[in-house]
């Protein structure tokens, strides 16, 4: 049984059920004098109590998708394969008339999350789009991530063969998942319907999440002897795409959004790699990446900590180092969370060249409802940024870069 199976959830919330039939059944038995019947109650009732609050976390779980598997729930992570080389190197391949090959940084993966999406594209891929299912391989990292990449309707039409995308890369929070990105976000579907109705550019739009070592969250940060998730999201996967698909290849056709500590991932990754991408949404963001219960030590030990610490401090590094040159949008509530003012005081502290806006509703709390709320504006402020890639896919290529022309046979909902 998968963790995330309705089957798990049926069968958890029927053990539930029985325990607490049995502490029924037997507590006159318990209710008796002595050390023995004592233990016998609190060992039933901690039982009881147990088995209710795993059957609650596993109906949770399945319906945000926080874990996918039971191995990522007990920090067993997938591994890339030994030898892989990224598409359109000499000796590496890719997907070549449809068939995946090994070799290629991005490879098909299973529809488990993806048929469980309402609202994606159906029909010809030409006229409605289509999202696929793939893994994201790194190759300098040796991180395996899931993804779900929507390509809008025009990446299939012939006007548009020889024609590059700009990208979006759409990041959720921690222990977030693509699922909560694709399903309760809505992130294709709404960039679909902007983009249908011409309030946006044909644009690619990635779902991954930042969490590459489960259940460790390593926000954005290249742990020193750990995680290099800077390195993966920065590096790793906009080469993996580029190889893939027929993306943009300069830093102004990318973009990165996300929300909770996707978006303060989202704004760290604009601000520290500005040669990758250069416009940022964040939908409630924190400023500064801290140690807590769930990262562990982020920053390693010795007299480099400050330095590395203050790296990832989005108002020190605003004081003290160049200001980027970069655009990003962050989008707190004035009532009902938490981080307004910070949100404020980050905006007073941006000079040029670096540009920001902000969203800014009266009411709104840190859930997908208020996310969801923000994200037609914010996509739209980030079409007006990025530009839509000049450069065209060569009609003629040396042996072994066909491949970056081709669509990864992927796992897709049609």
């Amino acid at each position: 049984m998968g963790l995330t199976s309705e089957t798990t959830v049926y069968v958890m919330a029927a053990l539930a059920a029985v325990c607490v039939g049995l502490l029924v059944w037997s507590w006159p038995r318990f209710a008796r004098q002595g050390l023995r019947q004592v233990l016998g109650r609190l060992l039933a009732i901690g039982t009881t109590q147990v088995v209710m609050i795993a059957a609650f976390a596993c109906w949770l779980n399945s319906s945000y998708q926080f874990f996918g598997s039971w191995g990522e729930l007990f920090g067993r992570v997938e591994t890339a394969p030994v030898g892989v080389t990224q598409a359109g190197d000499d000796g590496g391949t890719g997907t070549v008339n449809g068939a995946a090959v090994k070799g290629s940084p991005v490879q098909p993966a299973g529809d488990e999350q993806l048929s469980r999406v309402s609202g994606l594209p159906t029909g010809p891929a030409a006229v409605n789009g289509r999202v696929e299912s793939v893994k994201v391989i790194g190759r300098r990292t040796g991180v395996v991530d899931p993804a779900f990449v929507y390509l809008p309707p025009q990446y299939f039409q012939k006007a548009y063969q020889r024609q590059r995308f700009p990208v979006i890369v759409a990041l959720s929070g921690y222990p977030g998942s693509i699922f909560n990105l694709a399903q309760h976000l809505r992130v294709s579907q709404t960039a679909g319907a902007l983009q249908k109705s011409g309030l946006m550019q044909p644009t690619v739009m990635v779902m991954i999440r930042p969490t590459i070592a489960p259940p460790r969250d390593t926000e954005c940060v290249n742990v020193p002897g750990g995680p290099q998730t800077e390195t993966f999201l920065a590096r790793d996967l906009p080469d993996a795409l580029k190889s893939a698909y027929r993306v943009g290849h300069d830093a102004s056709a990318w973009g990165v959004m996300g929300y909770s500590s996707g978006a303060s991932c989202a704004l760290q990754l604009t601000m520290r790699d500005p040669h990758v991408y250069t416009t940022a949404a964040a939908l409630s963001p924190d400023y500064r990446v801290k140690d807590d219960p769930t990262t562990g030590s982020l920053f390693g030990g010795g007299p480099d900590r400050t330095e590395r610490m203050n790296g990832h401090d989005l108002m020190w590094r605003l004081e003290h180092l160049p200001v980027p040159q970069v655009s990003v949008l962050v989008a707190e509530s004035k009532h009902g969370e938490r981080g307004y003012a910070r949100t404020q005081a980050f905006i007073k502290a941006v000079k040029a060249p670096m540009r920001v806006a902000s969203i800014l509703p009266e009411q709104g709390s840190h859930n997908f409802p208020t996310w969801v709320q923000e994200m037609p504006p914010a996509l739209k402020w980030m079409n007006q940024q990025l530009t839509f890639p000049q450069d065209v896919v060569p009609r003629h290529h040396r042996k072994g870069a066909a491949v970056t022309e081709h669509t990864p046979t992927a796992t897709t909902r049609r």
